[in-house]
């Protein structure tokens, strides 16, 4: 093998899964509206990335996988920001109607997630100065944050089965999951990657949900929803009305 393809693998590694979002961010922006990409995909990919620093602390696996949480955590925290700036009118924050325990990620504010996430570092490092000589704790926190991220795709899910479209859903993000899925698993056995990475690699190559999502996409197409044409609707009506004046 030469000698430059696992720098080129490791550098792909570290910098391609944060950049799948890029073209969801300029979607968002070019419409000024997020409807049909799931908040909930960021929480997962903060929570997940922030305990994988504590893990890499605790076991140091390979830069290349820590660079790519640390640059996960800014991409995400930038396209939340994006996706709370232009969130949908009929958003549940915006009529005060969330049905999850403390309106969890579905608050008003980005300052708010920000609180969260802060609060989140904190417990996590008091745990980690606490537990962190425990291999037992160490093992526990990889399994944590790698198996939460295996779980990425199904908020996804189910935003698209609510509102039965993929409209706001990016092809280049759903392109991202499923190729991005079979890179890392084979990245992580040719690196020799810690036990968590390999077997949570593994099994979200099995359950893969970025087919079910790939399903989807072909029964639902990418339509807007019914309640997005009721807003363009409702801004056009008020844009007329303005110009009437």
């Amino acid at each position: 093998m030469a000698s430059w393809i696992p720098t080129v693998a490791a550098v792909g590694m570290a910098i391609g899964p944060p950049l799948v979002y890029v073209d969801q961010a300029v979607s968002i922006i070019r419409k000024k509206d997020s409807t049909g990409f799931s908040r909930d995909v960021c929480a997962i990919l903060l929570i997940a990335n922030i305990t994988r620093c504590f893990f890499w602390l605790g076991d140091h696996f390979e830069l290349a996988l820590l660079v790519q949480s640390i640059l996960m955590i800014i991409a995400q925290l930038a396209l939340l920001y994006i996706c709370v700036r232009y969130r949908p009118r009929v958003s549940p924050e915006n009529f005060g109607a969330s049905s999850r325990p403390l309106s969890f990620w579905q608050w008003h504010t980005y300052s708010q997630y920000i609180e969260f996430l802060a609060g989140f570092i904190l417990c996590s490092a008091i745990l980690f100065l606490i537990f962190s000589r425990s291999e037992l704790y160490v093992m526990i926190l990889g399994f944590v944050a790698l198996g939460l991220e295996s779980t990425l795709p199904i908020p996804q899910l189910i935003s698209n089965y609510k509102q039965r479209s993929l409209y706001g859903f990016r092809a280049s993000t759903l392109l991202g999951w499923v190729g991005g899925d079979s890179f890392k698993t084979v990245y992580f056995f040719l690196q020799g990657s810690p036990l968590q990475f390999k077997v949570c690699a593994v099994f979200q190559l099995s359950v893969d949900c970025g087919k079910s999502i790939i399903l989807q996409r072909l029964y639902y197409g990418n339509a807007a929803p019914p309640a997005t044409l009721d807003e363009r609707d409702d801004l056009e009506q008020e844009a007329l009305a303005l110009s009437e004046e």
